[in-house]
């Protein structure tokens, strides 16, 4: 097969079409977001409400509830995959992206029931939410992923300087920028 030579004006309309397909097949997977957001903020409030209303000791188990997410990401992936025709770059990306993001988060999260979660855990965490959805959304030039990470940031820079159970509530608030309302308005776009 010879080699095709685009012009460069070709090149960013090719580069413009496979972003266009990518935030179009975004928006059919904005179930991750919505599944994951919707847990996480879940969790959170759960969390909060129960170290800081019911003095529970263990408040923390309600992160279990993340086992429900791994179980779903995996049944939306093989269904996925199943019905995707064509993939590209920007998708391997994002895939990497947020396979990435997903150990990451796991070793963190192993790291610190070694080391001891102390009082910064939430600020780190939404780092992390502030960082995935702000490349998500700069790689398909999707606004409100961008926005969400970037008050993602914010709220984690705050929530420093809060009290444990404030920072719980911070992640919670992070979580809804970050996820839930750019996947739903990333639904709304299909």
């Amino acid at each position: 097969m010879e080699d095709e030579k685009f012009s460069p004006s070709e090149s960013l309309q090719l580069i413009q079409s496979m972003i266009d397909k990518t935030k179009k097949g975004l928006s059919s997977d904005s179930h991750y977001f919505l599944l994951w957001g919707w847990l996480t903020f879940a969790a959170c409030v759960g969390q909060f409400v129960l170290k800081h209303f019911m003095n529970y000791e263990k408040h923390y188990l309600v992160w279990w509830v993340v086992v429900i997410g791994v179980a779903g990401t995996i049944y939306f992936a093989i269904r996925d995959a199943k019905t995707r025709k064509v993939k590209s770059y920007v998708d391997d990306m994002m895939t990497f992206l947020w396979i990435g993001m997903g150990v990451t988060f796991f070793i963190i999260s192993m790291l610190l029931t070694k080391i001891g979660w102390g009082s910064t855990v939430f600020p780190f965490f939404m780092v992390l939410y502030g960082l995935g959805t702000f490349v998500s959304g700069s790689v398909i030039k999707f606004k409100p992923l961008i926005i969400g990470g970037i008050i993602s940031w914010i709220l984690a820079v705050i929530a420093v300087y809060l009290q444990y159970d404030y920072q719980i509530l911070m992640g919670a608030l992070a979580i809804l920028f970050s996820y839930i309302i750019p996947g739903h308005l990333l639904r709304n776009k299909k």
